[in-house]
C-alpha cells in the first residue's frame, strides 16, 4: 500500500487511461517510414512517453531524411493518432474503477501527459472522463517534455499538492524518470510484453493493470 501522506494521484494518459500506444506506434511507423526510414515496432517503442516533436527530432538525428520539417511531420503523426482514437479508443482495464476509487478516497486527480491538447481533448471526449480531473497539464508548449519533470511539477502546482504527496501512474520509462525527478511516488503499469524488463525497478510499485490500483491506494 502507498504512503498515507498521498493526497493526489496524477495519471499519464497514453497507455494508462487509453490503449493508444498501438495507435502511436502505427502512426509513427506510417509517417516516419514514409519519409524513408524503416523503423520496427521495437525501435518505435524506444521513444514511448516522449513529446512528438522530440520523437521526430530523435529519429531525424539518427536517420536524416530530405526536406525535414519537424512541425509538419509531427502534425501528420498527431492527425493519424486522433483518427485512430476516434475510431477505436477504449479505456484501459480498470481505469474507470481507479478514477472512481480516487474520488471515494477524496484524492485530487491530475493528468500529466506529453501529448498535445488536441489529443487530450480527443481522449477525454472519447472516454467521457474529463469531469474526473482537477488539473490537466500537457508538456506540449514546455521547453522540455518527459523525461524532464516539469509537466509533473506543473500538475502538482495545479492541484495545490506538494509533489512528495503525489503518486504518478506511468506506463513508460521516460515518464517514470520524470515523476521520480519530481520527487513523486510512482506506479508503473507497463505494457504486458515489456512487464518483465528489469528497468521497471525504478518504480516504487508495479501493477499488471489499473484495476489493481484501488487496492494499492487502500480503497
Amino acid at each position: 500500500m502507498v504512503s498515507t501522506q498521498v493526497k493526489a494521484v496524477i495519471f499519464d494518459m497514453d497507455g494508462i487511461l487509453i490503449d493508444s500506444e498501438p495507435a502511436w506506434q502505427i502512426a509513427e511507423q506510417t509517417v516516419l517510414n514514409g519519409c524513408g526510414l524503416n523503423l520496427s515496432r521495437e525501435e518505435v517503442e524506444q521513444t514511448t512517453g516522449m513529446r512528438i516533436d522530440h520523437v521526430v527530432s530523435y529519429w531525424y538525428q539518427r536517420f536524416p531524411w530530405p526536406n525535414y520539417d519537424n512541425a509538419a511531420t509531427a502534425k501528420k503523426i498527431v492527425n493519424e493518432v486522433i483518427a485512430q482514437i476516434n475510431a477505436n479508443g477504449e479505456p484501459m482495464l480498470g481505469v474507470i474503477e481507479s478514477l472512481d476509487a480516487c474520488k471515494r478516497l477524496g484524492l485530487k486527480i491530475g493528468l500529466a501527459t506529453s501529448s498535445s491538447s488536441r489529443i487530450i481533448e480527443a481522449v477525454l471526449h472519447k472516454l467521457t472522463i474529463g469531469h474526473y480531473f482537477d488539473a490537466i497539464e500537457s508538456a506540449e508548449n514546455l521547453a522540455y517534455g518527459k523525461p524532464h519533470p516539469e509537466v509533473y511539477l506543473n500538475c502538482a502546482t495545479g492541484l495545490g499538492i506538494a509533489p512528495s504527496q503525489c503518486i504518478a501512474i506511468e506506463d513508460s520509462f521516460n515518464g517514470l524518470i520524470a515523476a521520480r525527478a519530481a520527487s513523486m511516488q510512482t506506479v508503473a503499469i507497463p505494457a504486458p510484453h515489456t512487464a518483465t524488463q528489469t528497468k521497471w525497478v525504478i518504480a516504487h510499485h508495479q501493477l499488471a493493470h489499473a484495476g489493481l490500483l484501488p487496492a494499492l491506494l487502500g480503497a
